[in-house]
């Protein structure tokens, strides 16, 4: 193996003993994977990746523990057992430091708590997510069927939309605060991967002809900010998801579609904000 074949399966063992044994990483069994001493390998991971392996490895954990409070009824206590803290004092302090709040205050239906995905070797992204409960809504906008890779066949929607016309109509009839755009997938066949897309907005005007509505009800939400050039940065963000979030933290999910939100700036910016929106249900 490669050294990026190495690390990839060093970061798979890591994340099987915080998920899934939840005991203490296996120094002696990454030594074997590397083919080196665990001292020798500490520096490599630092070289190639920018960041300590101890700090990769607490910032999995309170990413993990950040999942636990808002997923779980579990007592920050037992949360900082799970994750090798000799005390709650110590856990709050290292989950402070890297969400910015405390383990009780994450809690809030609307606190925002930092995420640092398990690293793959190919790229890395951060995001950070909270949960929102959103009153009802009322979408509208143009749909298309997709079959095949929908990483290509949804951009190129988009740019129809631009080109024809409707996404500047839809625009105007934003009535969202903040004003944005929705993106969203409706199945019609888990075998064939046939689904529909549609570009909308959240809107009060009368239904153009050949537009369609959506009317979302109530709902507790996941929102996950993508900051980055579309579409890259939601693509990141559905294969972080797909690889990690929806398996391993098993909110229940609500009777409503997963949305994609565009805010209204330079989608070619840097720093420009996205969001994925997984609607849950939390518990009472």
């Amino acid at each position: 193996m490669n050294w990026e074949e190495k690390l990839q399966k060093i970061i798979d063992h890591i994340e099987h003993h915080l998920q899934r044994k939840e005991e203490p990483v296996d120094t002696e069994k990454i030594s074997e994977i590397a083919g080196c001493s665990f001292s020798f390998f500490q520096k490599v991971f630092s070289y190639m990746n920018g960041i300590s392996l101890s700090e990769y490895i607490r910032f999995r954990k309170m990413t993990l523990a950040g999942y636990d409070l808002k997923s779980t009824d579990m007592k920050v206590l037992e949360i900082s057992c799970k994750y090798g803290y000799e005390s709650p004092t110590s856990f709050t302090r290292a989950f402070q430091q890297f969400h910015g709040i405390t383990p009780t205050e994450a809690k809030n239906k609307n606190a925002r708590l930092q995420v640092y995905p398990k690293m793959q070797t190919s790229s890395k992204h951060s995001f950070c997510w909270r949960s929102e409960k959103k009153s009802a809504f009322r979408l509208i906008g143009k749909s298309v069927r997709v079959s095949g890779s929908p990483e290509k066949a949804i951009p190129e929607f988009w740019s129809q939309c631009q080109r024809d016309g409707v996404y500047s109509r839809l625009v105007s009839m934003d009535s969202g605060n903040p004003k944005g755009t929705f993106g969203l997938c409706r199945i019609c066949d888990d075998l064939s991967g046939l689904m529909d897309y549609s570009i909308m907005v959240t809107s009060e005007q009368p239904l153009p002809p050949g537009f369609h509505e959506l009317v979302i009800p109530e709902t507790e939400w996941a929102v996950f900010d993508c900051i980055g050039p579309v579409p890259g940065a939601v693509q990141a963000g559905w294969r972080y998801l797909n690889d990690e979030w929806l398996d391993a933290y098993p909110f229940r999910h609500a009777g409503c579609p997963e949305l994609e939100w565009y805010s209204s700036g330079n989608p070619y910016d840097t720093h420009y904000l996205s969001q994925i929106w997984i609607p849950i249900i939390t518990e009472s």
